[in-house]
């Protein structure tokens, strides 16, 4: 086929359910603009139908293409291929969508992608409201340690729906092709695109107002520690990459945002407290040794008590886990982490309980601060 305007990508693996809404709203995005489009679906050779699913779909005028893609197993090689096909194209922007979404929208294309065709921003992150309990890992670690290392509030750096810019694509595929054997091919993508664009990109990072997020949610302690490690490896191994950026920043500007973001009802979820603090105790007293080389005992020790921990506590483990990485950058550092964000969750759980989602957001938003105050000194050892 010809040269496009605009990709919009969306990789998968066993999500038949939902694929055929997201493609089918992507393609009314698509036309809303009034660009040419391809809708990509780069498939994880899912075993329930996902691609037939797909091309199944009803896009109108609107072309599609699916395929499994080759290369280990992950969101980033899904990712990855799509870019490729976009530099095929010549595509000025590349839109990619979650598999999962159950509540996109037609104008998240557009959100997703004007700053760019307008030559505003490289990169475009979502900018969601989310239930407080959803998005763990965003609201203690990437959302927060990102702020405050490069100075720029970006909300969702792994919000899985994003615009890029050829520009950017371009910087992203020139990496060493041994990034591609990394949790980078994992689920560390997100984070690692939106950290190169906040580095490297020409002209900076947007957020696009989503409004709610409606995706299939998991509750932290029984889903999501994959998830953590691939996420965590990759952003203390970034924080290596550009040391010499983010150890000259002391101060916060909050991203651009492009569009008002609707009033919306966020779905209700629960999480499961006493299984966290339950999985925090035993997760810190299985490498209660190994944690003391580095961490004050009083710590390990709370956490073996009560289950939770304070931003405080969590932020200055968390400092110096990245700390020992980068002398010694080794899976057990991460693992090590994990009985902490356990805590965390439920320490957080426990300080927003009567509070609603949109109340909590200024206790998401007090750590990145907390972070902050904590980064100077982190220099300095660094």
């Amino acid at each position: 086929m010809g040269n496009v305007d605009i990709v919009v990508g969306i990789p998968s693996f066993n999500n038949r359910d939902t694929i055929g809404f997201v493609a089918e709203v992507a393609a009314c995005g698509i036309k809303s603009t009034g660009l040419s489009g391809l809708i990509v679906n780069a498939d994880g050779k899912s075993s329930d139908g996902t691609a037939d699913a797909f091309m199944k779909s009803k896009t109108e005028d609107v072309p599609k293409m699916s395929y499994s893609y080759i290369g280990p197993s992950g969101k980033g090689t899904a990712m990855k291929s799509v870019m490729e096909v976009s530099q095929m194209l010549n595509a000025k922007v590349v839109v990619f969508l979650d598999s999962d979404l159950r509540s996109v929208k037609p104008w998240w294309i557009e959100r997703l992608a004007v700053p760019i065709l307008e030559e505003k921003a490289s990169y475009v992150a979502p900018l969601y409201l989310r239930h407080k309990y959803d998005g763990t890992i965003t609201n203690t670690i990437c959302y927060p340690l990102t702020s405050a290392l490069y100075g720029i509030k970006i909300r969702q750096p792994i919000g899985g729906d994003f615009g890029l810019s050829a520009e950017i694509i371009q910087k992203i595929l020139e990496k060493p092709a041994d990034i591609w054997k990394s949790n980078v091919a994992r689920f560390g993508i997100d984070i690692f695109m939106t950290t190169t664009a906040l580095n490297e990109s020409e002209r900076g990072v947007f957020q696009a107002a989503l409004g709610a997020k409606v995706h299939d949610v998991k509750d932290p302690a029984k889903h999501l520690e994959g998830m953590f490690m691939q996420v965590v490896d990759t952003l203390f191994r970034l924080m290596i990459t550009y040391e010499e950026r983010w150890k000259q920043v002391f101060d916060i500007n909050e991203a651009q945002i492009y569009g008002e973001s609707p009033q919306e009802n966020i779905a209700k979820m629960t999480i499961d407290e006493n299984l966290l603090q339950k999985r925090a105790k035993h997760m810190v007293f299985e490498t209660a040794e190994r944690l003391e080389k580095y961490l004050p005992k009083e710590l390990i020790e709370k956490v073996l008590q009560q289950g939770v921990i304070s931003c405080e506590e969590w932020a200055s483990v968390v400092f110096n886990s990245a700390l020992v990485f980068k002398h010694q950058p080794s899976e057990q550092i991460i693992k090590n982490l994990i009985g902490f964000y356990f805590a965390r969750v439920a320490g957080f759980v426990e300080e927003t309980a009567g509070l609603s989602s949109e109340e909590a957001e200024s206790v998401v938003d007090q750590q990145v601060d907390t972070f902050l105050n904590m980064k100077r000194r982190f220099v300095e050892r660094w």
